[in-house]
């Protein structure tokens, strides 16, 4: 019912436009009650974005499973990642969503809601792992924001080719983009500590390296993370 339910809503839409649809002209459509359709759908708007309680909850899941061992800006992207799949499971219907809210103000402001809930849940899984760290509340919103941006990015390039292009390619292009500003370096071409009898500790860093990562560095060479 609840597929019938989207089935209807956008045959409707593309056929008379989203604002001259009404719930009721969906529900007819699709053979069933009022009532069936708030059991989905708070809303209209609510419709246009069916997956998106689910791919939050699963995002939500995923970071909440992660360890100390799981490098935490390459969680986070691979969280951002789960949002991509969802977007791919139905490229035809995704491609209709993106002209639909590209017309309608109200659907965009809508889709900005969600995409900020996103970058509050990434967030949030930064904010603990980085808990004790300088600045470590700015790291995560920074960074957060910048997987939500980079993946963003990819996603609308994608669904401006009407799905024709390769997504995964595109996303992780962007996403790279993120772990190379912001993610831990492999060991050991990126950072060299050495920690020595009379306790001196040498710190050998990439030239590139932002301030931030060789603080970080010192600090957990420290045993002051």
């Amino acid at each position: 019912m609840r597929d019938a339910l989207v089935a209807a809503a956008f045959q409707l839409f593309l056929e008379r436009g989203y604002e001259q649809t009404t719930i009721d002209d969906i529900v007819a459509l699709a053979g069933v009650g009022r009532r069936s359709f708030f059991r989905y759908f708070p809303s209209k708007e609510d419709v246009v974005f069916p997956d998106h309680e689910r791919c939050l909850a699963d995002m939500t899941a995923f970071l909440a499973s992660g360890d100390d061992e799981h490098e935490p800006v390459l969680r986070v992207c691979d969280a951002a990642r789960l949002v991509l799949r969802m977007y791919n499971e139905n490229p035809t219907f995704s491609v209709q969503r993106y002209r639909l809210t590209k017309k309608v103000p109200g659907l965009r402001a809508y889709e900005l809601s969600v995409v900020w809930r996103y970058e509050r849940a990434l967030a949030d899984y930064l904010r603990g792992r980085f808990a004790g760290r300088p600045d470590g509340t700015l790291q995560a919103d920074v960074i957060a924001a910048a997987v939500v941006a980079a993946h963003n990015n990819a996603l609308r390039s994608w669904l401006r080719s009407d799905g024709q292009r390769d997504a995964a390619t595109e996303v992780d292009h962007a996403l790279g983009y993120v772990r190379s500003a912001f993610g831990q370096p492999p060991a050991p071409a990126a950072a060299l500590l050495t920690q020595r009898p009379e306790d001196v500790v040498v710190v050998v860093s990439r030239r590139d390296a932002p301030l931030w990562r060789v603080v970080q560095e010192l600090e957990s060479a420290l045993g002051r993370d």
